[in-house]
């Protein structure tokens, strides 16, 4: 989704006004094989913001990610936010003396650290033709896991400056508490150039929960005269879904219908259709009998299978004269057995008062 937002950003040009904030909810497709936590087919959460250089934006995202678990019911003690950013290890390499252009492929390989451990990462690094001495160097960057440690290493250089920042205004946000620095996170996508996370289980029993990081020269893929600051992060469906299933944090959403509307004979459907129109404007969940020809217990039971509170008959006597029979079908304090006519004309304002619904 990040290289076609980029396209419509750079097609828009300067007619928009920066700053971007841009989201979406698409349903996505991969060609792979299908593991736990990662199908071909998911629906994605995409959150970007273009205009920003400064980790103001990166914080912007990270409170909206922590404000979802937050409201599924996930705490700091459930969940992490591995933070790093790009340019400590760019920087390090740099001074080393290695190549901008072998850059991209070493994150490659350390975004496989957790899959195929250290061990297995120099051998990588190593085959590709990487110094042993820079291989070592490396592996020591990537296994700092706290800022101090950072902060001697590359004392006073920008990206140090950006994570201290992170912290900073994540405390004021308040949710500190969710981050952790890890150098090893890279992202194995090539566009990112700055701070990047990846939300992971603490437990460690799921694969990354979603992940994403700045990306600020990504438009010159297309048009090496524009730049504009952006980033963004990605959130599957799929490892969150796994993950409130471990802790019992799925809601149990069932169906439930306001009043059904049963019309004694098909003369009278016209009628129920009319009844169902006026109750739906006002708001309410309104099903209605479509099968001709079934009788009242059937219809009770199919009342009872849609979760249905109330009944709302039309029968001919009561329509002569302008009433409908209301039948209460959940048992509420009071309301047992509960039937009464009431004239069409107040029906939206009887349910109002009855059905809770203000």
């Amino acid at each position: 989704m990040t290289p076609s937002l980029s396209r419509l950003i750079l097609k828009a040009g300067r007619r928009l006004l920066m700053p971007i904030r841009w989201y979406s909810i698409p349903q996505c497709w991969r060609f792979e094989n299908v593991q736990k936590g990662r199908k071909r087919e998911h629906y994605q959460w995409n959150m970007d913001i273009w205009g920003v250089k400064d980790v103001t934006a990166e914080v912007e995202l990270l409170s909206a990610i922590v404000t979802l678990f937050k409201r599924v019911g996930l705490t700091s003690a459930d969940v992490g936010i591995k933070i790093n950013s790009r340019k400590i290890l760019q920087t390090v390499l740099k001074n080393l003396g290695v190549s901008d252009d072998d850059f991209p492929a070493i994150c490659v390989i350390v975004d496989k650290l957790d899959k195929i451990g250290p061990d297995q990462v120099s051998a990588l690094l190593l085959n590709k033709g990487i110094n042993p001495n820079i291989v070592n160097d490396i592996t020591n960057v990537i296994a700092i896991k706290n800022v101090e440690d950072l902060e001697k290493l590359l004392p006073d250089s920008e990206p140090v400056k950006d994570i201290k920042k992170v912290w900073e205004l994540a405390t004021g946000y308040g949710f500190d508490d969710w981050l952790v620095f890890d150098a090893s996170v890279v992202r194995g996508l090539s566009y990112y150039t700055g701070i990047v996370f990846e939300c992971f289980d603490r437990a460690k029993k799921f694969r990354a929960i979603c992940g994403g990081g700045r990306y600020d020269e990504i438009l010159s893929l297309y048009d090496n005269r524009q730049t504009i600051p952006a980033v963004g992060f990605g959130f599957g469906d799929c490892v969150i879904m796994d993950l409130l299933i471990d802790k019992g944090l799925v809601p149990n959403i069932s169906s439930e219908v306001d009043a059904i509307i049963i019309p004694y004979e098909e003369s009278l459907r016209p009628v129920a259709c009319q009844v169902a129109n006026m109750l739906r404007l006002a708001g309410f969940s309104i099903d209605v009998q479509l099968l001709p020809k079934k009788n009242i217990t059937w219809c009770f039971q199919y009342s009872d299978r849609i979760g249905a509170k109330h009944a709302i008959f039309i029968a001919p006597d009561e329509w002569s004269r302008r009433e409908v029979r209301i039948k209460f079908l959940k048992l509420q304090i009071g309301t047992e057995n509960k039937e009464e006519n009431i004239i069409v004309d107040n029906l939206v304002d009887y349910c109002k008062e009855n059905f809770g619904k203000k």
